[in-house]
């Protein structure tokens, strides 16, 4: 009995030995790698835009692998799909800051998403890079916003519009959420502050998914018959896209005759549809795929590699994650750590190249600066640049053109506030 009980503390002791070590095997591969989060929709509406940001994301992290990791270490990239369910984008976000332990976190498409994500990241601390444009508003502590602020795309574009295209009525045509509503008000105020009337602006808003717009383009149509050359701002989301540009081609609505300018369709929306008779229609973006330098060649090269498709495209939110994730990486190196506060102080003021010739930089609000350039679509899916800025536009949080944010600014760096009251002096908005 002694000798049998002898013989189960000695199998036991080593049972447990071997737990141990493997969990301090395993721990110590934990340690060995820097995670990364990838939070970007692979199924559902927005899968359209979002998938292939999770694909470029893996591609820069592959990348910077092959240049010896980070730190000393090898990135180790964790994608969760939250499914273009806004609720299931902040559980997600905190199964890979919690669960996970990743680092930062690259992700988010439509601002609901991000809305969403906010609270997860400041409870948690962590870091998210925001890639898309977005309708400003906004300066949080734990945001990086790489794509454009509205004073990026949306004022320019209709700038564009007024001066080249002498356009006089605006149909203003949204997905019904944040961006789009809070983008229009901007634009409305905008509008009305350069003259134009109320009745020379239409507004409307359909859901996400939205696949009839027969009724919607006859309306368009319509409203574009009242003699005055009129435009449609498109803020239209996700995989609607696609039967809005159908609807606009069955009832023979040309570019010539009421152009569109979309700020969420690009080369890879585009790559889904027949685009002959959408040619001359327009996009507003800080990036195109068509721009010829060394670096969007290299770029593009190394995409179309990592894909094996010598026809896949590149677009815009792809470049606000290139620049965010090497903005990361050189913050983390000056930082000498991944820790978030580190991190967050290193990253204002940090510069990377873009792939369109110039030099973005980390501002204090977090958002960068940014070229400008509208697009005509051409029929191989492509687009022709056809106005840029002088220069890149500095992003901004707070819009001037709202009167409840025109005296807000946000500055990390010297007043450690997103929302700085320059009349009250306060933090806070108030």
């Amino acid at each position: 009995m002694m000798t049998n009980l002898k013989t189960w503390v000695s199998a036991a002791a080593l049972a447990g030995g071997l737990a141990l070590a493997s969990l301090s095997a395993g721990a110590a591969r934990a340690q060995e790698t820097i995670k990364v989060g990838i939070l970007h929709s692979l199924s559902g509406t927005m899968a359209i835009s979002e998938t292939t940001l999770k694909d470029a994301m893996l591609m820069l992290i592959a990348e910077q692998n092959k240049k010896g990791g980070l730190l000393g270490k090898k990135l180790e990239p964790v994608v969760v799909d939250p499914a273009s369910n806004w609720p299931l984008f902040a559980e997600k976000a905190r199964e890979l800051i919690a669960k996970d332990k990743v680092s930062a976190v690259f992700g988010c498409w439509t601002s609901v998403s991000r809305k969403s994500v906010l609270p997860v990241f400041k409870e948690l601390n962590s870091i998210l890079f925001y890639p898309v444009q977005y309708e400003g508003e906004e300066s949080e502590r734990n945001v990086f916003y790489t794509g454009a602020a509205p004073n990026q795309q949306a004022i320019p574009a209709v700038d564009y519009l007024m001066k080249e295209e002498k356009v006089e009525r605006w149909v203003l045509e949204g997905t019904d959420y944040v961006y789009p509503r809070t983008t229009n008000k901007i634009l409305e105020a905008y509008l009305r502050a350069k003259g134009v009337k109320p009745e020379d602006i239409s507004i409307n808003y359909t859901p996400f998914g939205q696949s009839d717009w027969q009724t919607r383009v006859a309306a368009i149509k319509s409203f574009g018959s009242a003699g005055k050359k009129t435009a449609v701002v498109s803020t239209i989301n996700g995989d609607a896209n696609v039967p809005f540009y159908k609807e606009l081609a069955n009832q023979g609505l040309k570019a010539t005759d009421i152009p569109v300018v979309a700020f969420s369709v690009g080369e890879e929306e585009l790559a889904g549809i027949d685009t002959k008779p959408l040619v001359g229609h327009l996009a507003a973006w800080n990036y195109f795929e068509s721009i010829d330098t060394p670096e969007n060649k290299a770029f593009i090269a190394q995409w179309q590699a990592y894909k094996k498709n010598p026809k896949a495209v590149t677009n815009d939110p792809m470049e606000a994650h290139y620049i965010g994730f090497n903005m990361w990486v050189k913050a983390v190196e000056k930082a000498g750590s991944t820790d978030p506060d580190k991190v967050i102080a290193a990253l204002p003021g940090t510069e990377q190249k873009n792939l369109t010739g110039g030099t973005s930089q980390m501002l204090p609000n977090h958002h960068i600066t940014k070229p400008v350039f509208i697009g005509e679509i051409k029929d191989d899916g492509q687009f022709d640049v056809v106005n840029k800025t002088d220069g890149l536009i500095a992003g901004e949080a707070w819009s001037k053109q709202l009167d409840g944010s025109k005296d807000l600014e946000a500055d990390w760096v010297k007043l450690n506030c997103g929302n700085y009251n320059t009349k009250t002096k306060k933090c806070g908005g108030a």
